[in-house]
């Protein structure tokens, strides 16, 4: 049992790249996210890279936990 204040709070981004989608165990990945969209994503979820002084934070697409409108 964990208090509320220990839990890692999401964050907030923004779409910069999308992959094509593809297949998984045979079926069909369509993606549901376009650049632009900001999204919230697990505090500790994706991969982070520093690309020309910029910090990304690389996900699939079943880690992002919201579309924000």
């Amino acid at each position: 049992l964990l208090p509320g204040s220990a839990k890692e709070k999401p964050q907030v981004a923004e779409v910069v790249a999308v992959g094509p989608g593809g297949l998984v165990d045979g079926n069909e990945v369509v993606m549901n996210v376009k650049v632009g969209d900001k999204v919230i994503i697990s505090k500790y979820s994706g991969t982070e890279i520093k690309l020309e002084g910029e910090e990304y934070i690389i996900v699939r697409q079943c880690d992002i936990l919201a579309i924000v409108e």
